[in-house]
């Protein structure tokens, strides 16, 4: 008999398969839409859908996994930050709410705890391990302008093993060793990271479980708060027996409409906050604190740079000179602290100033600054509130203390502020304490708190990440220490930079900043 060659092996294979169909599982099942081409036309299919039931089934897992994270908004009590916060937490349950199940608990951190240094985090882990430690997964940090895609940040955090210790965030990291990290890791700063919170960031329950007890046991000792995010990183590192910062690529900072998103769980808005018309020039008040041995290498720095973006503005010295002028407060100079130099401006704006002017600025001789951007800043303000707005810092806020703003990017005040400071008499215990710190716990015993904007800084230019800056629209820095004040002042703050600033610091070059 004729045999088509491999027919047994045909043979073979068909009785595997039917003895296949009765043995194996059915695969699980799929509808497949087919549409058929005309004759000499192309046949197109459909990717594949999935069953109501298997729909279903995906949902109530996102729905579990959603339950099992905390978000916990770095709000502010502040009208502006507040509603910021609130509009957050409105569009993450509103996502939640879509996938049709229990919504998860998102907190505001400052409604959270009274406690001055809940801003710091660390004193409210065992609060969080306490109320979430035993139904949760993970504690979900961000920023009141942090977007989130809550379905890809479900995604993104079941790639973890929740029974572990993690530590997770968009990494940063020092190029150089820098002061406002006490110039940790001075031989290579580069080999520890750290989070940028403005991408988000995440802490798995066992270790917020752990640092719950550590803290128990170790009390957050009495110390400055510089840089948390920072600080956060070498608490939870512990010298090498804590977890590193895991980086996450799906953390993000780009804005969201750019087309670099598309595998992002969190994105940021990084534009300058404008909420109207800007503040007029008229509205805004600068008192730059000065002494003699500075007017003729700061003040002319000032006056080549930000001077004309303000229409009022007063230099206060220890030396009346009327090429400048100066005036002469009749105040010392310090060389410490300049509490007693403020406290003179303070009064000052209170009793010579006209009374229709609602915002006061106080800088020092070495502090660069955009005037014209803090007038689209303070269009966000309400200045019939005490505000007190500029870089957090806090002190001693482990155990009691107070926050402060720091005086060299920018202290800047309400009327209303100066009016309940001066009228509580709370004044300098000398004249040359810190005066910003003074201030600080001035207002923490008024009751009102300070109000931090990421966009003043303390320092220069270099002394920050560049990713940390690439998404900022920064209103001032401060120092003129190994750099060229003016190049920095053009490249970074000043106003005819704004459509290109990006683009100008893509090229930035430290040698030259």
């Amino acid at each position: 008999m004729y045999r088509e060659p491999g027919g047994s092996r045909w043979l073979l294979l068909a009785a595997f398969a039917q003895l296949s169909f009765v043995l194996l599982p059915p695969l699980r099942t799929r509808a497949f839409a087919v549409n058929i081409a005309p004759e000499g036309g192309e046949a197109k299919t459909e990717l594949p859908v999935l069953q109501k039931s298997e729909k279903s089934r995906a949902m109530g897992k996102i729905s579990r996994e959603l339950k099992e994270i905390v978000f916990v908004i770095q709000s502010q009590s502040n009208s502006f930050h507040s509603k910021r916060a609130e509009d957050l937490k409105r569009d993450i349950l509103k996502q939640a709410a879509d996938l049709g199940k229990e919504l998860p608990t998102v907190l505001l951190i400052h409604q959270m705890n009274r406690h001055e240094g809940a801003w710091t985090i660390l004193p409210l882990m065992r609060d969080l391990s306490v109320t979430y430690g035993g139904n949760s997964s993970w504690i979900f940090f961000c920023e009141e302008d942090t977007r989130i895609q809550v379905v890809k940040l479900l995604e993104t955090l079941g790639r973890f093993d929740t029974s572990k210790e993690w530590f997770l965030g968009k990494a940063l990291y020092d190029e150089e060793s820098t002061i406002i990290h006490h110039y940790a890791f001075a031989e290579n700063p580069t080999v520890f990271k750290f989070p940028d919170f403005a991408a988000g960031w995440a802490l798995s329950i066992p270790l917020v479980n752990k640092l719950a007890n550590k803290l128990k046991s170790e009390p957050l000792k009495s110390d400055f708060t510089i840089d948390l995010k920072h600080e956060i990183a070498l608490y939870i590192w512990q010298k090498g027996d804590g977890p590193h910062l895991t980086p996450v690529p799906e953390f993000c900072t780009d804005d969201a409409n750019s087309h670099k998103v598309n595998h992002c769980a969190t994105t940021f808005s990084n534009f300058l906050p404008l909420c109207g018309e800007p503040v007029k020039k008229e509205d805004v008040f600068v008192a730059v604190k000065t002494c003699r041995k500075f007017h003729g290498d700061r003040i002319p720095i000032v006056k080549q740079t930000w001077e004309r973006e303000a229409a009022l503005i007063e230099y206060y010295s220890d030396y009346a000179e009327i090429s400048i002028p100066t005036i002469d407060l009749g105040v010392p100079n310090t060389d410490r602290g300049h509490c007693g130099k403020t406290f003179a401006i303070l009064e000052r704006f209170l009793n010579q100033s006209s009374s229709k002017i609602p915002w006061l600025v106080i800088v020092d001789d070495d502090t660069l600054i955009s005037i014209f951007r803090l007038r689209k800043l303070l269009s966000c303000y309400d200045p019939s509130e005490p505000v007190f707005l500029g870089e957090r810092y806090g002190y001693g806020l482990g155990t009691g203390g107070y926050s402060y703003i720091t005086g060299g990017g920018g202290m800047v005040f309400s009327r209303i502020a100066v009016q309940k400071l001066l009228a509580s008499k709370c004044r300098c215990y000398s004249m040359d304490a810190p005066d910003d710190m003074v201030l600080g716990m001035c207002f923490s015993g008024l009751g009102i708190p300070v109000t931090h904007s990421p966009l003043f800084h303390q320092a220069r230019p270099m002394d920050y990440p560049k990713d940390y800056l690439s998404h900022q629209i920064p209103v001032s820095f401060h120092k003129h220490w190994n750099i060229d004040p003016v190049k920095v002042y053009f490249t970074w703050l000043a106003p005819n930079t704004e459509d290109s600033l990006h683009e100008k610091k893509a090229a930035y070059n430290r040698e030259d900043l």
